[in-house]
């Protein structure tokens, strides 16, 4: 019993202690709501009016002013080595008068010369358009308007020994070489020269054009009237060669 009401008096005094604390923060709570219940409401009839108006634009908000900076001042303030150059003078261009039309130097004009390819000729034979027989004897004849000749050998000397033969060569040749064979719409060609051989039996092998008319319808009229030539009558009996070596050459004119 005497500890129980030891411990009942131990507590009696915090609990009046919270009790006091309690009451005085109600009142507090209390006293500040009345405080503020008093004033005077939103909205009241007893408020002033405020007025409010519309303007046309605010005024500019003041920026901070940028530094100015010195004209003299350089990028880095340390000091050089060395001192700087000063600018060189830049010279003065002069404007450079262009001669007048006319009074100009002319330089003289050179020409290129032009190499001609040189031709070697065969045995007998004259430049195309040349025109002339050729240099060694020869048996000419005629073709309507046309030239031709022949050359025995190659230095002649068979047409002086025999020229019943060359005679009969040129005869033959003569018939057999049709203006017909010649395209219609060539009027004329330059001098084409033609070798052939003559065997001992009268063949007539080996045919070459050693220089081209330019017109391919001449040059195969004249091959033509070879091939239909051969065979020619038989070399001479006498002749020891076993061949002959001919050039004919011919100017082609239509009449």
């Amino acid at each position: 019993m005497a500890h129980a009401a030891s411990l009942t008096d131990s507590l009696q005094r915090p609990l009046l202690v919270s009790a006091s604390a309690h009451g005085l923060l109600l009142v507090c709570l209390l006293v500040s709501v009345h405080r503020h219940g008093s004033g005077e409401a939103w909205g009241s009839p007893g408020g002033g009016a405020i007025q409010v108006s519309a303007v046309r634009s605010l005024p500019g908000v003041p920026l901070p002013r940028p530094p100015v900076v010195a004209q003299s001042r350089v990028a880095s303030e340390s000091p050089g080595l060395y001192k700087a150059q000063p600018e060189k003078p830049r010279p003065v261009e002069r404007a450079v008068e262009l001669p007048r039309f006319g009074d100009e130097t002319r330089r003289p004009v050179q020409q290129a010369q032009r190499e001609e390819p040189r031709v070697v000729n065969p045995i007998g034979a004259i430049p195309s358009g040349g025109g002339g027989p050729p240099a060694l004897p020869y048996t000419s004849f005629q073709l309507g308007a046309s030239e031709g000749a022949l050359t025995f050998g190659a230095g002649g000397g068979f047409g002086n020994r025999y020229p019943w033969y060359v005679d009969s060569v040129r005869r033959r040749v003569s018939s057999n070489w049709l203006l017909s064979t010649v395209d219609p719409y060539v009027q004329w060609a330059p001098r084409a020269v033609i070798s052939f051989e003559i065997l001992r039996n009268g063949t007539v092998v080996n045919i070459e054009v050693l220089h081209s008319s330019g017109v391919a319808s001449v040059d195969r009229s004249a091959i033509r009237a070879l091939h239909d030539s051969s065979p020619l009558d038989r070399l001479p009996s006498d002749y020891s060669g076993e061949k002959v070596f001919v050039e004919f050459w011919f100017d082609f004119r239509r009449p």
